[in-house]
């Protein structure tokens, strides 16, 4: 990141508080923000595209690169429009994910964010939330992690999202000099 970032990228496994996150990050920060996540690609495609097995794994179709590569470009072209974007994301594919962000990416300022949760707590959180296949939490935890580099990494095992988002908001204050404001 080099300046004010336009774009957050929150990487972590299924479970881990993306979501939770991105919601007290846009709270918090004196600027509107939008929050897209991949979920909501999941969900818009169609079964032929992403299946996933009783245990948790994810099995991508032939034409999911392309559409996931078409949302990628969507969501850089509004932040080039202006808007300021949070997005959560699961990088199954470690680096090679990371990647496919910075391409459509490239030349905005982008803040890296591992959002880190433990396998046992993300696997606890899964079961609670009833809808996920079980196992998937607990399998992503640290994978999703192996290679990415970030500019800052927050662990919400233990921390709530609004503690995580605040840590974010200081992390980015140091380097831009903007305030945040209280969440409503």
């Amino acid at each position: 990141m080099r300046g004010d970032p336009a774009v957050v990228v929150l990487n972590g496994g299924s479970s881990s508080g993306k979501s939770s996150l991105a919601r007290s990050l846009q709270e918090l920060l004196p600027d509107p923000w939008l929050a897209f996540s991949v979920d909501t690609l999941v969900d818009a495609m169609p079964s032929s595209c992403i299946a996933f097995t009783p245990d948790g794994e994810v099995h991508l179709g032939p034409r999911f690169g392309e559409l996931e590569e078409a949302w990628m470009a969507g969501v850089a072209t509004m932040v080039r429009s202006g808007a300021r974007v949070i997005i959560d994301d699961v990088f199954l594919s470690g680096p090679a994910s990371q990647e496919r962000w910075r391409v459509p990416l490239t030349g905005l300022d982008v803040l890296w964010v591992g959002v880190r949760c433990d396998p046992e707590v993300a696997a606890r959180r899964e079961g609670e939330r009833g809808d996920r296949p079980i196992g998937m939490a607990r399998s992503q935890a640290t994978m999703v992690h192996e290679g990415v580099v970030y500019d800052m990494e927050v662990d919400t095992s233990f921390m709530s999202a609004d503690d995580c988002a605040q840590l974010i908001a200081k992390w980015m204050n140091r380097q831009t000099g903007e305030t945040t404001h209280e969440p409503h």
